[in-house]
């Protein structure tokens, strides 16, 4: 009897944008309530991709009779994570062209006064603000939430598929 192995890509990214999904909703209903995102709440998104990245490992389990390697585990964490990163910084870049296009300024200002109080000179205010807008134009936010989820998930990743592996045994 043959067994077929489930797809680790469908499994990863049907999980993936559900979860990308949830998070956009998440975010949205704090960029509308003006909370900081990029505060502590803001990072709370992170458990949010933590959460789908268990519920995609478990559904591949349950599909492959209970078994699912450390590989396979860290493919599914990795695409799930670049679901998120794609509908994030597909999400930011409307949000920020569309919805509040003053989005990306008013953070520039923060980060203006942010850095004034540390005590930087005007010179230094001027050139990290600059940097940070040539990172910050909207078909950048797109490029950094990929980057972003894919590294930081990948990290991730590494953890739980390790947690969550079940290597099928070599002689059955």
């Amino acid at each position: 009897m043959t067994e077929t192995q489930p797809s680790v890509s469908s499994v990863a990214l049907k999980y993936g944008f559900i979860g990308a999904l949830v998070s956009v909703v998440f975010t949205a209903v704090l960029l509308i309530t003006g909370v900081n995102v990029s505060g502590w709440v803001g990072s709370l998104g992170y458990l949010i991709l933590i959460a789908f990245m268990v519920i995609a490992m478990k559904e591949y389990k349950k599909q492959n009779y209970g078994y699912m390697s450390y590989g396979q585990g860290l493919g599914i964490g990795t695409l799930v994570s670049l679901a998120f990163g794609v509908l994030g910084g597909v999400f930011m870049f409307i949000y920020t062209s569309f919805v509040d296009t003053e989005y990306t300024s008013n953070m520039m200002d923060k980060q203006r006064i942010e850095l004034e109080e540390r005590g930087m000179s005007d010179e230094q205010i001027e050139q990290a603000i600059s940097m940070g807008e040539s990172f910050s134009s909207p078909m950048m936010m797109i490029v950094w939430s990929i980057v972003g989820y894919l590294f930081i998930g990948f990290l991730i990743s590494l953890i739980v598929a390790a947690v969550m592996k079940n290597k099928r045994p070599e002689f059955e």
